[in-house]
């Protein structure tokens, strides 16, 4: 009898899917977007994918390279703005690189309200949750910084607008974020 209880919880825990650490930190139900299109940045270093209905604009410079993505369907405060640059640059989740995000969120009159190093598309990621007011909105930002090689990361920003729904609506860019795609060089 003992075993047998054993072996269905065996079969339980391998046969669920393990969520993201992000969805782990949010607890993230299954909320996913529908209808994506895989969408390349300028420089062709990595795609995401993006409901096709959005609003999508790419960015590059010397440095970094973009893909802006709003869905415009629907109203700020129940929409997601989701950009993500893939940028040449070291990156260290050191004490003094936590504290300049901090002091840069301030500036902007915005209070961190959660942060914590995990594991995203496999490789170290440090994120930052800030919230405040923009205009006359309550305002929600992600910062996800995630260090792909020595010289190169990904910072993927997330805004949301409002009070409605706001967990769900992280939930859903996070289910994007999670899908990028880095092109091998």
């Amino acid at each position: 009898m003992i075993k047998k209880y054993f072996l269905i919880c065996f079969l339980i825990s391998v046969s669920c899917t393990k969520q993201s650490q992000f969805s782990d930190e949010f607890q993230c139900k299954s909320s996913s977007l529908e209808y994506l299109e895989t969408v390349k940045d300028a420089r062709n270093v990595f795609s995401i994918p993006i409901p096709k209905n959005w609003n999508i604009n790419l960015y590059e410079d010397a440095l970094q390279s973009s893909v802006f993505a709003a869905d415009t369907t629907k109203q700020l405060t129940e929409s997601i703005l989701i950009d993500v640059s893939y940028i040449k640059n070291d990156i260290q989740f050191d004490d003094v690189f936590k504290l300049k995000i901090e002091q840069e969120n301030l500036s902007k009159n915005l209070i961190q309200k959660k942060s914590k190093e995990i594991t995203v598309l496999g490789k170290p990621t440090y994120f930052v949750v800030s919230k405040g007011k923009k205009s006359t909105f309550s305002y929600q930002k992600l910062q996800a910084f995630i260090k792909i090689h020595q010289k190169d990361f990904i910072l993927a920003k997330v805004e949301i607008y409002g009070d409605s729904l706001v967990e769900n609506r992280f939930c859903k860019a996070f289910s994007l974020i999670e899908k990028i795609k880095i092109t091998p060089q």
